[in-house]
């Protein structure tokens, strides 16, 4: 049980899910150390919806403010909030919690916007990687490990210390697939997507290794998401009754499972399927189950 206040990193892989083979075994070993499940989406309101607005409304989603996003975008069915939308506030992230300072790096300026709405600090990821580099090799000798421990010490983690002096509490990573990052020097690139996800992963539980003081105070979560899908694709769907008569009058008898529900409220348009996949971990904190590969099928089975 933590006797002090955690901080937070999370990293977040933007359409990254179907990405993950076996060999990214940093992730997989994640895993099998830490607290997995699902967060279910909702069904885009427009069937136009362009990527950018995809990923605003999956992130409003985990940051829960889908409500305020949904209602500022004029979308009101099943919101218990003002419709004028001259009138709404969104409440911002130090508001919601008790003074929470929060960092987001994404390359995507869309994202970025929405987030500064919500009160985070805002940066570039590329910029970040790219002043960590400054004056080596990146095309051979890219090392994640910079890049990790430049984010540890936004967070006050140094030389494996916990420092009371600290910049935010929560640090968050967007990272979105086959974007990359060109060297100026060496003209060569280097790959921001899911190797680089699955190295950086690596790298925070090397810095938080068992034991070390870090690994006690670092709340670290790993969030995959499937990006856009065909609503005519059921796999990894979390509907149990998927297989079962829709005509059944045994379907009566059948509760609501809790993601359908919100405040007591159905939701009409959960996405019963390709749900972001969350895995957790903080050393003495979060309960290990038995899950042991990043991928849908061990999380729904565990």
């Amino acid at each position: 049980m933590a006797d002090k206040a955690s901080r937070a990193l999370v990293v977040y892989g933007d359409g990254l899910a179907d990405l993950v083979s076996p060999l990214h075994s940093h992730l997989h070993s994640f895993v099998s150390r830490a607290s997995c499940g699902f967060l279910s989406l909702r069904d885009p309101p427009d069937a136009q919806e362009s990527e950018n607005a995809r990923r605003i409304r999956e992130i409003a989603q985990l940051l829960d403010v889908y409500d305020f996003y949904t209602a500022m975008k004029g979308h009101h069915a099943e919101m218990n909030i003002s419709k004028d939308k001259d009138d709404l506030s969104v409440p911002t992230i130090s508001q919601r919690f008790m003074g929470l300072r929060a960092a987001i790096f994404t390359d995507c300026i869309d994202v970025g916007s929405f987030a500064s709405k919500l009160g985070f600090t805002v940066s570039q990821l590329s910029e970040l990687i790219k002043r960590v580099h400054a004056g080596v090799n990146p095309c051979e000798n890219f090392d994640n490990n910079a890049t990790v421990l430049e984010l540890l010490k936004l967070l006050g983690f140094s030389g494996g210390e916990v420092l009371e002096d600290y910049d935010y509490d929560l640090v968050f990573l967007h990272i979105t697939p086959d974007h990359k990052l060109n060297d100026e020097k060496s003209g060569k690139a280097i790959n921001t997507d899911i190797n680089f996800f699955n190295k950086f992963v690596g790298g925070v539980v090397n810095a938080a290794h068992p034991g070390s003081l870090v690994a006690s105070r670092l709340h670290f979560s790993v969030v995959l998401s499937y990006g856009a899908v065909s609503g005519s694709d059921q796999s990894c769907s979390l509907n149990l009754n998927l297989f079962t008569e829709t005509n059944s009058d045994l379907l009566l008898l059948c509760p609501h499972q809790s993601y359908t529900m919100k405040g007591g409220n159905i939701l009409p348009d959960i996405r019963h399927h390709h749900p972001m996949l969350i895995a957790q971990w903080q050393e003495g904190v979060t309960r290990r189950d038995i899950a042991m590969k990043f991928c849908f099928d061990d999380f729904r089975e565990q």
